[in-house]
């Protein structure tokens, strides 16, 4: 049974003409059949045809927060020491005010175009190569950060295995290259094989759970911690890592300027960056409309906001401007509640790789079969190839949280200001907002904003390279 088309030559959605697989026949419409108009309460929506709205709003929350939250949580209270407390909380607040704007104006286009893909955007904006351009932007970046949580579960799931079971060096699962094969096949695969991002709701929740039970340590140990002075520090981290003590070390500081500060610019603004799954959330949300995905957005954007101020806060006042990049290696190894913590924070991480992989399926679903009904065939293809090959550039490449650190340099800014200032700009059509007033001028102003930070955060990863002094790790 097909879908019945109106007289206006749109399908007719109307719950009585769906048949039972109609959510898997909206995805056989072509991009010509993207939305229809609504005369509902005697108003005209916009209302997408690939809509399967069988997501909550709490899951939603769930995954979007999820997508967020990433490693960088552990470098912010680095950023605090060279920012201090008073510009640390400007700054982020500013960040993440941008990042809803930026999705009001994704969701803005959207809806206008009656698109919920970002790929089909970019075509709408620029034709094929805005597509192919908006859908490598997204399979890069995700790859990337795909790339970047397995790396520190090859890193950092040995030395917590090690720590819990003491004299097990020689073993083959201590072996970060087996660990992660292992940690892909048995719990991300599975995962990701899931038909709809929704049900990943219940897994970001727990991973969310991870991350809270990170904040609520972070927070006790500051109270049973003293800031390390040369003679304490010794005690609590390892030789190699131990800094001098210089008067003020000690002392928490409101506003601080070195050369530093530039530095951690660039990962503040990048630590919002959840925009690839914005739309794919968008379209399983139940009961769509871009009020409520904005409201999803904002509660997720907010509650990410405390955690990473808190988390800030209180790691910076636990030991000041001695505190590393890496929040977590600043406490002892030996520390059993800390070795667990690291274990939920390896926990948390592994569960957002389902979530990241999704958007790069749907973009190379964009891209190489666009007009193509969902086929299991596809889906379970393309996320093995994506891990196999994420799998093989964290086994055998030893740099590739640097190199990916570029590519994210490139594509961060791109996908959080740049892409959606741009595609806001081309859609929306001059007869509703000419391009000189005042939400196309923020929009063109917003996209200036992206460039600078793509210039800032390339410049400093090449002083990086020539200087070879590292700075702490983005999203």
């Amino acid at each position: 049974m097909e879908l019945q088309k109106t007289s206006n030559g749109h399908h007719d959605l109307s719950p009585d003409r769906i048949p039972e697989n109609g959510f898997d026949a909206l995805e056989n419409m072509t991009e010509g059949d993207t939305f229809l108009l609504n005369k509902s309460s005697g108003k005209i929506e916009t209302q997408f045809t690939d809509f399967v709205g069988k997501t909550s709003f709490g899951m939603s929350v769930f995954n979007l927060s999820n997508a967020i939250l990433g490693s960088g949580i552990l470098g912010l209270a680095y950023a605090m020491a060279n920012t201090g407390i008073i510009l640390f909380v400007l700054l982020l607040t500013c960040m993440a005010i941008l990042s809803a704007y930026s999705i009001h104006l994704l969701l803005k286009s959207a809806g206008v175009v009656g698109i919920s893909a970002y790929e089909q955007l970019g075509n709408r904006a620029f034709g094929r190569p805005g597509k192919i351009l908006a859908a490598s932007i997204i399979t890069l970046n995700n790859i990337g950060a795909m790339s970047s949580y397995l790396f520190i579960v090859k890193i950092e799931l040995p030395h917590i295995i090690q720590g819990l079971l003491p004299d097990n060096s020689d073993y083959w699962f201590v072996d970060g290259r087996y660990l992660i094969i292992i940690i892909s096949v048995l719990v991300i695969l599975p995962l990701a094989l899931m038909k709809r991002l929704g049900y990943l709701g219940y897994t970001s929740g727990f991973s969310l759970s991870c991350m809270v039970f990170f904040l609520i340590s972070v927070i006790y140990k500051k109270f049973v911690t003293e800031c390390p002075d040369e003679h304490s520090y010794n005690k609590t981290v390892p030789t190699e890592s131990i800094y001098n003590s210089t008067d003020g070390m000690c002392e928490a500081k409101l506003i601080t300027i070195n050369p530093q500060t530039a530095f951690t610019i660039p990962i503040m603004a990048f630590a919002f960056v959840c925009h690839p799954e914005v739309l794919p959330i968008y379209t399983e949300l139940k009961n769509p409309s871009k009020k409520r995905m904005q409201n999803v957005a904002n509660i997720s954007i907010l509650a990410m906001f405390v955690m990473y101020l808190v988390t800030a806060i209180f790691g910076y006042l636990t030991f000041y401007g001695n505190v590393k990049s890496e929040l977590l290696e600043m406490y002892s190894k030996k520390d059993t509640l800390m070795l667990c913590v690291r274990l939920a924070v390896l926990i948390a991480v592994t569960l957002t790789v389902p979530v990241v992989l999704f958007p790069i399926r749907r973009a190379v679903l964009q891209l190489l079969f666009p007009d193509k009904p969902f086929h299991w065939v596809r889906h379970i293809s393309i996320a093995v190839c994506l891990l196999f090959l994420v799998n093989l550039l964290v086994i055998f490449v030893p740099n590739i949280r640097d190199i990916f650190g570029f590519i994210g340099a490139t594509s961060a800014p791109s996908l959080i200001f740049i892409l959606p200032g741009i595609i806001y700009i081309c859609i929306v059509p001059e007869e509703q907002e000419p391009l000189k007033s005042r939400p196309k001028i923020q929009a063109i102003a917003f996209v200036t904003l992206g460039f600078i930070f793509m210039i800032m955060s390339i410049t400093f990863i090449i002083i990086e390279w020539v200087t070879g002094k590292k700075t702490s790790g983005g999203h």
